[in-house]
């Protein structure tokens, strides 16, 4: 089944079983190895990626489903020669360790300062009548689908608090 994506700026058309998973899409036929398979059930968020704006578990959707759809991947929001503010913040407070779960918390964590900026209230808002505040609880609900494996939490809320700080600025 051919299915025509938009990833990372690049059209690209798949030829897939209709059954493979848009995370084993990028990983297989697109060879995009940033996005990681960590739980394969959506209960992780090694997988996470954006579509549309939106963040998403790449495990838990089919390819197919996303025909037409943009998607941006770590590979899209920043390489090695041109890191975006929250890959050079997560290195500066040491926020990824191992590593393996960074490029799912670094696509979440772009999506949700996207989210707060647009108003959206979580389970952690405490006026939903006005901007959400960036604070520590807020951070941490938002980004609870997003687990590390060495606890590098407060690291990597420093590091979006700081990157938060200069939009702000900005």
């Amino acid at each position: 089944m051919n299915t025509d994506l938009m990833v990372n700026g690049q059209a690209q058309r798949l030829d897939a079983d209709p059954r493979t998973t848009l995370l084993d899409a990028l990983r297989n036929y697109l060879h995009l190895m940033g996005t990681k398979k960590g739980c394969d059930h959506g209960q992780c968020g090694a997988c996470t990626v954006l579509v549309n704006g939106r963040r998403i578990n790449s495990c838990l959707t089919l390819a197919c489903m996303h025909d037409g759809d943009e998607i941006v991947t770590i590979e899209g929001i920043g390489g090695p020669d041109d890191l975006s503010a929250l890959q050079q913040a997560f290195i500066a407070h040491d926020g990824f360790q191992c590593g393996y779960c960074t490029p799912g918390q670094i696509c979440s964590a772009t999506a949700m300062l996207d989210e707060i900026a647009a108003g959206w209230a979580s389970h952690a808002t405490k006026n939903v009548a006005s901007l959400p505040g960036l604070t520590v609880e807020e951070i941490s609900e938002r980004m609870s689908g997003n687990l590390c494996r060495c606890s590098a939490y407060p690291n990597i809320i420093d590091a979006i608090l700081e990157v938060a700080a200069g939009k702000e600025q900005s």
